[in-house]
């Protein structure tokens, strides 16, 4: 994953969320993003032990407040057919949703 959210991919989102922006207002914008991204990053470079709880606004959860959280562990559908063919439209085993007509805002 790039670092940077290039003037590239920030046109494509304002694309995709159907945005209308002024040059001055998507540079601010794709910035400030480009500034969370960095500090996302920061934060990920923390080295943390495994064996630390999970916590809430400073408050510890433990096994007698609360039940444990889930494994975080990916489980595939067995039967991946049997929702797909629930879907209206496929392409390659890809569901088709329909585009929606997007309208401009008075």
């Amino acid at each position: 994953m790039s670092d940077q959210i290039t003037p590239e991919i920030f046109d494509h989102l304002v694309d995709l969320a159907a945005l209308e922006l002024s040059q001055e207002q998507a540079e601010y914008l794709r910035k400030q993003l480009n500034n969370q991204l960095k500090a996302i990053h920061e934060l990920e470079a923390i080295p943390l032990e495994a064996d630390i709880p999970i916590s809430l606004h400073g408050v510890p959860y433990t096994a007698a407040e609360s039940a444990a959280p889930r494994a975080d562990e990916w489980h595939p559908y067995a039967d991946t057919q049997k929702i797909l063919a629930q879907a209206p439209q496929l392409e390659d085993d890809y569901i088709v949703v329909p585009d929606i007509p997007h309208t401009a805002l008075k």
